[in-house]
């Protein structure tokens, strides 16, 4: 094999396609990962972390690659990231108030997905359709145009009690998932939710919390040879050299013959890539 990049691993870059387009970052380069499916690779952990915020060399990776500092300072790292109803700009103490104004101010989709099943959730504008080619959905329905990130979290969460809001990654990596259609589960949502979803428009106007009911549901295809049967995990802290041939890429999971590998779990490792 060839060595065609090494340096700080960093999230895939996606595209939507007939079939989803795939490049790895890695230092200064992007590998084009689709043209290598059904070929041997190998990724080799070369024993440092650098925080993808301040460059410092780190042990330990939190929140998907930021030292510790950083992970206790900056607002991305906060836990209203994960929890977006308990949003605490109001109160004066956002870790970055310019921050949280750019990016929890700003419109959010909450949507519908299927991933492993029907799955509610919630993303800004700017991250469509990648943060469904993230998670691997092969389908996916914006349902609600809304006004800041708090109040979609409120909506995730009322929806959330009647469907999931996380993924079954292992039945989403085997390809167990049935075709649905998006549109009737949000019109069984939307009736289910009717009280609750008309108490939030009340409270913020029809104007923060937009239904779509125009919008067309997104059908997504991934490059993937075979499916494995058993999903078992590649980890760089236990086995700094993975290799095998790559089966197919779902989400940020490359598929190799002998398991599977979390890219994004994983960023910031400085990593050698080979093919």
């Amino acid at each position: 094999m060839q060595e065609l990049a090494r340096g700080v691993l960093q999230k895939m870059r996606t595209e939507l396609a007939d079939t989803v387009q795939y490049r790895l970052p890695l230092g200064d380069e992007e590998v084009p990962m689709n043209e290598l499916i059904g070929k041997p690779i190998s990724l080799q952990y070369l024993g440092a972390i650098n925080c993808t915020h301040c460059g410092r060399k780190t042990k330990k990776s939190f929140s998907q690659g930021y030292c510790y500092p950083c992970f206790t300072k900056l607002p991305q790292c906060d836990r209203c990231m994960v929890s977006p109803e308990t949003c605490h700009f109001h109160e004066g103490t956002c870790r970055d108030p310019a921050w949280g104004e750019r990016t929890c101010f700003a419109d959010h989709y909450v949507y519908l997905a299927n991933s492993s099943g029907v799955k509610v959730g919630i993303t800004r504008g700017t991250q469509v359709p990648t943060r469904w080619l993230d998670q691997g959905a092969i389908q996916a329905l914006p349902i609600l145009k809304v006004s800041t990130r708090q109040q979609s979290g409120f909506v995730e969460r009322l929806l959330g009690e009647h469907v999931a809001d996380k993924t079954n990654w292992r039945a989403m990596l085997k390809g167990q998932v049935d075709p649905l259609d998006l549109a009737v589960e949000r019109d069984k949502l939307f009736e289910l939710c009717a009280e609750g979803l008309s108490e939030l428009e009340q409270q913020y106007g029809i104007q923060a919390i937009q239904r779509l009911p125009e919008a067309d549901q997104i059908e997504i295809n991934y490059p993937v040879m075979n499916y494995p049967q058993k999903v078992s995990t590649f980890n760089f802290d236990k086995t700094p050299e993975v290799s095998g041939v790559l089966q197919g890429i779902k989400g940020q999971y490359l598929i190799l013959d002998g398991g599977v590998i979390n890219i994004r779990k994983f960023t910031a490792y400085q990593v050698a890539f080979s093919a």
